[in-house]
């Protein structure tokens, strides 16, 4: 009940009393927090084109910013380094693994983004592109050429705040060593956006991560300005989204 109050005090604050910011739809069915409510309530405002994702650093996809949406007919690409987490993914995901769903065990770098993807026969434009690697997120991202993403997640490092842009350098072999040295600050990704044709809609409530919308998209849609001061959300790694059982892969029907 604590968590909720919390919650709720900050939700309900001045800041937050636009009715655009995607930050108040937030809720959890599968991913880690609310990023499942902000993904849906993007796409309700700009709309679908093929309901194509592309997700990398995806664990065994249980808790992924994805599962809800391939339960709800999406098709995509999921991609991990950890072979076992693989494993476990087209275990669980079976009934999905070559009808919607193709996974990957390939460790990610700038170099072999574009292949990875290109090679399970996505290109061009997409939905959805989401982006958690815990460290060369950024540099990933500039790379990516491959496909047009209508809407990109990206994981941010809430550590820096506005207007702090910095990022850890590039390094091929990078893995988290579970400290703060993790990916880039957010206003480091406004930057890349900016160049790649991408606007700040919003952050999640944990600040952890980010959320853009390609530019010819965005309309009046969205809270304004686009800024990183804007939508920063502070670290608030504690708080725990709930969503009632334990989460897992089912089969499901459409009825």
């Amino acid at each position: 009940m604590h968590n909720q109050l919390y919650y709720e005090t900050i939700i309900k604050s001045q800041r937050y009393a636009d009715d655009l910011r995607v930050l108040k739809h937030g809720f959890k069915s599968f991913s880690q927090n609310d990023e499942d409510g902000i993904i849906q309530e993007i796409f309700s405002r700009i709309g679908y084109i093929n309901r194509i994702f592309v997700e990398f650093g995806i664990q065994n996809g249980i808790e992924c910013n994805t599962h809800l949406l391939l339960i709800s007919g999406w098709s995509g690409l999921w991609i991990d380094g950890d072979a076992k987490f693989c494993t476990e993914a087209k275990h669980s995901f079976s009934h999905y693994v070559d009808q919607q769903l193709s996974i990957e065990n390939s460790f990610i770098t700038a170099e072999n983004i574009n292949e990875l993807i290109e090679k399970n026969n996505i290109t061009g434009e997409i939905d959805l592109l989401s982006i958690d690697i815990d460290g060369n997120d950024l540099w990933v991202w500039k790379a990516i050429n491959i496909i047009n993403p209508r809407v990109v997640v990206i994981e941010y490092n809430s550590t820096f705040r506005p207007p702090l842009s910095i990022s850890l350098p590039y390094e091929v072999d990078r893995v988290w060593d579970k400290t703060s040295n993790l990916g880039s600050s957010l206003s480091a990704l406004v930057g890349v956006a900016g160049e790649k044709g991408y606007s700040l809609v919003g952050c999640n409530f944990t600040g952890i991560n980010a959320f853009f919308v390609r530019d010819d998209l965005l309309a009046n849609n969205f809270c304004a300005p686009y800024t990183a001061e804007n939508h920063f959300e502070p670290p608030r790694y504690g708080f725990k989204f709930l969503s009632g059982h334990e989460p897992a892969c089912g089969k499901w029907e459409k009825i």
